[in-house]
């Protein structure tokens, strides 16, 4: 028996099966590159679902981590920790100016059951406007507002109904959203629902929605937050800023952190006890994201993101357009980018035939692959797996 099928038989013995795997088993990463069991090395255009922003492994938050787990790792939120402050006072620099207050918490998912909550206590509402293809997790108040029934359905029983409206669609927004609701919660780009970027004014014409109704807006930035889509948060291209605003995936870098953020006006309907978390603002994890947010200012990774995120779509346009038989668009912002296949069987199995090339990607939406690698992926890795990959789509069918 093999390293790999061993690993696959504890597996199957003991994990909830809950996820399809592919078939590699990973041991090792550096930078934009991973090694597995066998000593094969990949590149990695997922970054991890987009958290590892600044590779695998970088130096500096390998040794922040390091240090801060050799100082302090665990406290409760009873007691003041210098790491969560430094932190909660760079998410207020880097968002927009109202979201003065944070909450610090250890996934996304958790980030928007706090920012659903936090929008009820300050509206004194309960119904939510959410939008088709929207992803805001798996938890139960992420799937209330999760915008596909594949996610929501067996679940239904357990979930408060809302009110869902297609992206990019103001007039369907304007006639769902009245006095009864709370917030319409967005992604300023959809990533799982098919990287959908919407067009310019969609969230302008939300934030005019909302204070029409007294709703309130929420960003959920998870996954187009820290210099994803070429700018801190990508509510920013719009010059909007949210009431609440969640972040995730790529703020800790691999460490598992993330956060709300809110206004003033918002913070002021809360009270001690309103909400909470064991693991909420660790100095660990704030250690963790102090130290990624440190690198991107540092090595100027947002700009980086916006420069080789718009020739990395420009590459992929220019395959769409040569190939449109095999391709229908390209379409993304920075970092954040997708290609809409035609075959919708043939893009099912890309993943899996990219391991053969030494590529790690995804496919979203049933036919859009999706690249959203590291913020400072080396261009001759970048490049060489693109080509890679246009090459599977380009491939005969077996």
């Amino acid at each position: 028996m093999s390293d790999f099928e061993a690993i696959r038989a504890r597996e199957a013995t003991h994990f909830l099966p809950v996820v399809k795997r592919l078939p590699l088993a990973l041991v090792e990463g550096r930078g934009s590159r991973v090694r597995d069991v066998e000593g094969r090395e990949f590149v990695d255009l997922t970054a991890g679902w987009g958290v590892c922003a600044v590779g695998h492994c970088h130096p500096e938050l390998v040794r922040a981590i390091s240090e801060q787990a050799g100082r302090l790792m665990q406290t409760t939120n009873l007691f003041y920790t210098l790491p969560q402050l430094d932190l909660i006072e760079r998410l207020a620099e880097i968002t927009p100016e109202p979201l003065s207050r944070s909450f610090l918490v250890s996934s996304g998912a958790e980030a928007v059951e706090g920012a659903l909550k936090l929008a009820h206590r300050a509206s004194g509402r309960r119904e939510f406007v959410a939008t088709h293809g929207s992803f805001h997790g798996r938890t139960l108040g992420g799937l209330s507002v999760i915008g596909q029934a594949k996610h929501r359905a067996r679940y239904a029983g357990l979930l408060h109904e809302q009110t869902f409206v297609p992206y990019d669609d103001l007039d369907a927004a304007r006639a769902a959203v009245n006095e009864r609701v709370a917030a319409v919660i967005v992604e300023p780009v959809q990533g799982e629902g098919g990287v959908n970027v919407p067009s310019p004014g969609y969230l302008a014409g939300l934030r005019e929605i909302c204070d029409a109704a007294g709703a309130l807006l929420i960003a959920d930035e998870v996954q187009t937050g820290i210099g994803r889509t070429g700018a801190w948060v990508a509510v920013d291209h719009a010059g909007v800023a949210p009431n609440i605003l969640t972040l995730g995936k790529g703020l800790g870098g691999g460490f598992p952190v993330a956060a709300f953020l809110c206004s003033e006006a918002v913070a002021k309907t809360v009270e001690p006890g309103d909400h909470g978390g064991t693991y909420a603002g660790n100095p660990l994890a704030a250690a963790a994201a102090n130290a990624v947010l440190r690198v991107i200012r540092e090595d100027g990774l947002v700009e980086r993101a916006a420069e080789l995120g718009t020739r990395l779509l420009a590459r992929l346009a220019a395959f769409a357009e040569a190939h449109p038989q095999h391709a229908e668009a390209a379409r993304g912002q920075g970092l954040l980018v997708g290609l809409v296949l035609r075959d919708e069987a043939r893009a099912a199995s890309l993943a899996l035939r990219a391991l053969e090339r030494g590529v790690l990607v995804n496919v979203t939406a049933g036919r859009v692959m999706r690249l959203f690698p590291a913020l400072n992926v080396p261009e001759e890795d970048l490049w060489p797996a693109v080509d890679s990959l246009l090459e599977l789509v380009l491939e005969p069918a077996a």
